[in-house]
């Protein structure tokens, strides 16, 4: 005999219940903050090179198709967990279903560890907005006492192996003061250490009175890229060069949409883009209030994420365009990703631009405005969860909510350490949501994210999980560098950190809960839903 357990979970989340929780000062600054947080460095160093790769204009077909089939409706449905739960990942999952409850803390570890070394990004964009005060921009000549000798060009040196560039010496031998390999650490770098202290206690002034002075500060941050942006495109397209460098980014490749890897590209850019199952949505639309309008919300937020991506396509092929004119190369020999693009590429594209004394300082504060959104809702997700669970008991100890935040942030500083010495996330939880969307927006949601939510997102997950594993490459550093099998196994582990919780939290609750399996599921005894979701788990 099975059991079904009414515990009130439908009517758990009313409002009346969470008025001690904060709320956004308004609805725009949670908007802001979304867009904030789902736009960020990916857009501008990882999507312009996918799609470049994966059919260039052709591309835009399967990621808009991903873009409709995952990302809006998994938004939505984040957002609809945060928003009507008025909790964190953690704490909200468990309540809709215990056994989910590993899946939240998942989210919780996963934001955490990247939030340590995504400070170190911003790290890196400080000490280039700081050098990019000099009378001239110190990574567009090698006469410098970082340059080696013999082997330096003022330009890319294309074919010529046995040549670095500048801006590539620069970052390597200057910023970094990289060793022969990641068993050499070489210590600490003293200016990147400054730099760390400088960038957490930014992050710190920006969140330590909570979603009040956060969703202030997104005015500034969520916006001002935009005016760089279109200030760049304005300035880019019209250089010698861009025309070509735009063509091939757009030019489609229509026997690409033929490989299940560019598909696969497109769902990932997807989630990774968005920000999809780290957490950070449930928690910002934790802070609604319950009636909020969120499918409107959500079609701004991933709208404006993908619009963004398409503007940042054009503002770097157009200046890698520019490149490849002035050193007469191919566009293929220049265009990169990742912190190659914005570290290495770009700070040689401004050496060679008109006024560049203008265009370097603010294209690194808006890398900065990038990453610090991303960085406020990450830090967020632990802040949510520890105040969730555990504020009542540790707010005695630290007096105020503010010292907790600083605790948050001092140690997520500390794990920072390493990563300025010298040397997965794709497990989503398809909840029955129905009833929750009915009683905050007054009406059940259509059909479309009905069979989005139930098979058709699950499928492209499990896809993409599959093609991860099956298209595994060991992790390089440029072109010839292969870190030891040691270093790929501390990379396992740090990935297994998250993912291990999500078996762990359900073991925990089968081992600690009472009775049948189906106990374990919170149903609502008039959602046929929820009954079929528990009773098929039980199986």
């Amino acid at each position: 005999m099975f059991q079904v357990v009414s515990t009130g979970f439908i009517n758990s989340a009313d409002p009346q219940s969470t008025e001690s929780r904060e709320l956004w000062g308004r609805r725009l600054e949670f908007v802001l903050a979304s867009i904030g947080y789902a736009v960020g460095l990916g857009n501008v160093w990882r999507f312009p090179y996918l799609c470049y790769r994966s059919g260039g204009g052709a591309f835009l077909i399967p990621y808009l198709i991903m873009l409709f089939l995952c990302g809006i409706p998994l938004l939505f449905m984040e957002f609809t967990v945060g928003q009507y739960t008025r909790l964190g990942p953690v704490h909200a999952l468990a309540k809709i279903c215990p056994l989910f409850k590993g899946v939240g803390l998942a989210t919780v570890v996963i934001s955490y560890v990247l939030c340590t070394y995504y400070n170190v990004l911003m790290t890196w964009a400080l000490y280039y907005l700081l050098h990019s005060f000099s009378p001239s921009l110190p990574w567009q000549s090698c006469n410098n006492t970082w340059n080696a000798v013999g082997n330096c060009s003022t330009g890319f040196p294309g074919n010529a192996t046995h040549l670095q560039s500048a801006s590539q010496q620069f970052f390597d031998h200057k910023v970094l003061e990289v060793t022969t390999g990641i068993e050499h650490a070489g210590g600490i770098r003293w200016e990147l250490f400054g730099l760390l202290v400088l960038a957490w206690a930014i992050v710190y002034l920006c969140i330590f009175k909570g979603v009040k002075s956060t969703g202030k500060v997104v005015y500034f941050t969520a916006t001002f890229p935009y005016f760089i942006l279109f200030a760049l495109l304005i300035n880019n397209v019209q250089l010698p060069g861009a025309k070509d460098g735009i063509l091939f980014f757009l030019m489609p490749n229509w026997s690409k949409l033929l490989e299940v890897q560019v598909w696969v590209n497109a769902a990932a850019q997807i989630f990774n883009s968005i920000g999809i199952s780290f957490g950070s949505m449930i928690s910002m639309a934790s802070y609604n209030k319950f009636n909020n309008n969120i499918l409107r919300d959500t079609f701004i937020v991933c709208l404006a994420n993908s619009a963004t991506s398409i503007v940042a396509g054009f503002v770097i092929f157009s200046a890698i365009g520019y490149m490849a004119h002035i050193h007469n190369l191919p566009v293929d020999d220049i265009a990169t990703d990742g912190p190659g693009l914005v570290f290495v590429v770009y700070p040689e594209v401004f050496s060679t631009m008109p006024f560049s004394q203008l265009w370097a300082p603010l294209f690194f504060i808006m890398l900065l405005c990038l990453g610090l959104d991303s960085q406020f809702a990450m830090v967020e997700v632990a802040v949510t969860f520890i105040m969730d669970g555990f504020g009542k008991k540790i707010l005695p100890i630290f007096k105020r909510k503010e010292l907790i935040i600083l605790a948050v942030c001092s140690f997520g500083f500390l794990l920072g350490i390493p990563h300025i010495t010298r040397y997965c996330v794709l497990t989503v939880e398809i909840l029955r949501l129905s009833i929750m969307v009915e009683k905050m927006l007054g009406k059940k949601p259509n059909l479309f994210f009905r069979v989005c939510w139930q098979f058709l997102s699950p499928m492209l997950v499990l896809g993409i999980l599959i093609s991860s594993i099956f298209q595994y490459t060991p992790a390089r550093y440029g072109k010839s560098y292969t870190y030891p099998f040691w270093a790929e196994v501390v990379g396992w582990f740090i990935s297994l950190v998250s993912i291990i919780w999500i078996p762990l939290g359900a073991l925990h609750e089968l081992w600690t809960t009472e009775g049948s399996m189906l106990q374990v599921c919170t149903v609502h005894k008039h959602s046929l839903y929820q009954y079929l979701f528990c009773f098929s788990m039980s199986k």
